[in-house]
């Protein structure tokens, strides 16, 4: 399993840092965390074609996480794939996505390739996808609009991977991310809906994981230098930032 991180900006991005969107490569699934742009740029310098992306996880519906979709779909299509793909995330973000796939007229696109989607409960830990490899959990964060965080276990060597996605500081994180080997964690900073790095830090201790990777966070004009710094005075462990093209492999 690798862990590729697409982007790491909060909502404004940079020239340097896309909007956070990220992808799970396996044997079997390759599976795309949000879609920002066209993620299919970046994915091909990990030779992920527009062919074996075989999953789409969307966790809320807010430009900064969806805004691609279109794109990547006609461009999929454009190039002629065949093959089916999935695609998951809560009943508020799928009504939205459909709604605003059918603004564009795609039913009429000639010979489509088969979109199924996946509606799932605002239930917390709910199976989203399993297979030999790994399984994938989401639960519901508390964010401006309906939104789920992921909980992704590796079958093969039992590392637990989680990602709060956009969220203030919540109980709901510190459950699904507990006795992770890795937090992926935003850090847009305190507001209402989001989460600072400190308090990042927090829901790492809380969670007891065993390392802590900043995302979704302040980018070009509007960076700051200290987050890791910030995080670590409330979390004892590792804590870096995940940065644009970065991979991880488990």
């Amino acid at each position: 399993m690798k862990l590729l991180i697409l982007g790491s900006s909060n909502a404004i991005s940079s020239r340097e840092n896309e909007n956070t969107h990220m992808a799970f490569l396996g044997q079997d699934r390759n599976v795309l965390v949000d879609c920002v742009n066209n993620p299919l740029h970046r994915l091909e310098v990990y030779g992920v074609t527009y062919d074996n992306l075989t999953d789409l996880i969307l966790t809320h519906f807010h430009p900064d996480h969806v805004s691609g979709a279109p794109l990547l779909l006609m461009d999929m299509w454009l190039r002629g794939r065949r093959a089916p793909l999935d695609i998951y995330g809560l009943h508020h973000t799928m009504d939205r996505i459909e709604s605003l796939m059918a603004m564009y007229s795609w039913a009429d696109w000639p010979d489509f390739f088969p979109v199924t989607f996946h509606r799932l409960p605002a239930t917390e830990r709910i199976p989203l996808m399993e297979n030999d490899e790994f399984c994938i959990q989401a639960s519901p964060v508390h964010h401006l609009v309906p939104t789920i965080g992921l909980r992704v276990e590796l079958k093969q060597n039992q590392k637990i991977i989680a990602y709060s996605c956009d969220t203030e500081p919540c109980q709901e994180v510190v459950r699904l991310a507990s006795g992770a080997d890795i937090l992926l964690h935003e850090a847009s900073g305190e507001s209402v809906g989001h989460s600072s790095a400190g308090q990042a830090g927090e829901i790492a201790r809380q969670a007891e994981v065993g390392a802590l990777y900043l995302i979704h966070y302040p980018t070009g004009e509007y960076t700051d230098k200290e987050l890791v710094q910030k995080a670590k005075r409330q979390f004892s462990g590792e804590v870096r930032l995940a940065t644009d093209l970065m991979s991880l492999e488990f």
